[in-house]
Formats: structure tokens, sequence, C-alpha cells
């Protein structure tokens, strides 16, 4: 039976990973960014099916629990595929910038989390547009899309933020789980129930707020730009908070107090 780490061996895990994660070309970037963004949408579109063949028959809150358990496929296709997520690759690249003695790597850091988020977008938009081409998606699909999204761009600004912050601590604490566990299955099982949770409470990771939003655009939401625009800024914001803040530097925090502890 493996044992699990212990903080400081998945610390050093993460460092690895980090220091991976930022030595990536540019083309590496922009190519695995790119596959996360339509990857996502695979399970944006996996939660549309599953809300609108399963609401007729059994109402709208086991529709959304059976949408939310379509979606969890799409983190699994992140993880195994190893492709580069914004949010989820918060905690690796920050463990390698503070173990770094000689630099804090802010341009490294800058360049990985503004081409993914712009190339996250990209691939997904991309993807929504051969996606709502009439015809494309089953019956009821395109009504459970839009009017999730006129759901998300209608919220409170506070409710939206927190939301952000949830689903920011969700995604980055996902990065940190997976460096804590020795095996493809444990990884799968970890990612999976993070894309559940994320879903069930409708809590925002902004790249795939973005897309949902987008999408119910595509199929024809009545959403502005604007609104877009600011929604896009709240959930940015709560993510930041809840991924760097609640998990990111608690953990850092976690690992020099145990380095003391050991010292």
């Amino acid at each position: 039976m493996s044992v699990a780490p212990d903080p400081v061996e998945i610390f050093d895990r993460a460092v690895e990973e980090g220091e991976r994660r930022l030595d990536q070309s540019m083309l590496e970037l922009v190519a695995t960014s790119f596959i996360a963004g339509f990857t996502v949408v695979f399970g944006i579109v996996a939660l549309g099916i599953v809300e609108a063949f399963v609401e007729p028959g059994f109402g709208h809150g086991i529709a959304k629990i059976g949408g939310s358990l379509a979606f969890g496929v799409a983190l699994v296709f992140l993880v195994v595929g190893r492709t580069e997520l914004f949010n989820e690759n918060f905690f690796d690249p920050v463990a390698k910038a503070v173990e770094a003695d000689d630099s804090w790597l802010v341009g490294p850091l800058v360049r990985l989390w503004s081409v993914t988020f712009a190339l996250n977008l990209v691939g997904g938009v991309l993807f929504i547009a051969v996606l709502s081409v009439e015809g494309a998606l089953p019956t009821g699909t395109q009504e459970a899309l839009v009017t999730f999204a006129h759901e998300v761009v209608h919220r409170r600004t506070s409710a939206e933020f927190a939301k952000g912050i949830v689903g920011g601590t969700l995604v980055a604490l996902l990065s940190f789980l997976l460096e804590a566990v020795n095996s493809v299955a444990s990884r799968i099982a970890v990612a999976y129930v993070v894309g559940v949770l994320l879903t069930v409470g409708v809590f925002d990771h902004v790249i795939v707020t973005m897309l949902h939003v987008v999408f119910g655009m595509f199929l024809g939401a009545n959403i502005a730009l604007g609104e877009l625009a600011v929604t896009t800024g709240v959930v940015t914001a709560g993510n930041l908070v809840g991924g760097l803040g609640l998990v990111t530097l608690t953990h850092v925090a976690q690992w020099k107090g145990a380095r003391e502890s050991d010292g």
C-alpha cells in the first residue's frame, strides 16, 4: 500500500510540475491552452444535453444534478490530457516561483496565465461556433444553454463574486490534490469530483462561465457584450481571491511551516 505524501513532498511535486509548465515553448503552451478550451466545451454540451433530456420527466432539480454529473467528465479529459486551463495552473507555477531563490518568476507567470486565458477562450469559442450550427445539438439543448446563460449574467454582483471565489478555490485545489495522489485512477477520481462540485453548486470558473455565456449568445440569448464583460471581470476577481489567496498562499504557508518543523 502506498503511503500518502506529506505536505513537503506534495509541494516538491508541485515545484517540479510548475517548472514544467513555466518552461513550455510558446507553441506547446498555445496548443495545450487551445485544447483545454474546446475540451471544456464538451462538458458544457454534455450538461445541456442531459438537463434537456432529464427535466421533462424528472424536474429541474434532478436535471441539474444529472447535468453536473455529465460535466465532470470535462475535467477528467483536462487532467488526463495534461492540458493547460487557467486557474488550474495557479498552484504549481507559484510553488516553483516561491521555491526559486533568485526570482519570483513574474515574467514566466504572466506569460503562462495570459496565454492560457486567451487561448482557452479562442479554442472554446471556435468549438462553440461549430456546435451552434443548426441541427448540431439534440432538441432542447439550446434552450437549456440559453437559460443558463441568462441566469449567469443576471446574478447579483456580490453573489457572482462569491461563486467566483468558491470556483477558483475548487479548481486551484484540484492542482494541489493531483500532486497528493499516486495513480492515474486517483487523478481521474479527484478531477471528476471537482468537476461535479463545480457545477452542482453552480460555482464559477471564469473560462467555463464565459464559454457557457458565449454559447448561449451564439444560440440566441439576448445578452450584451457589456454584460459579458462585467461577469468576466467579477468572476476573474473571485477566482484570483479563491485560487491564489485561499488555496495557493495557504498551502505555501503550510509548506513553510512544515519545513520549519522538520528543521
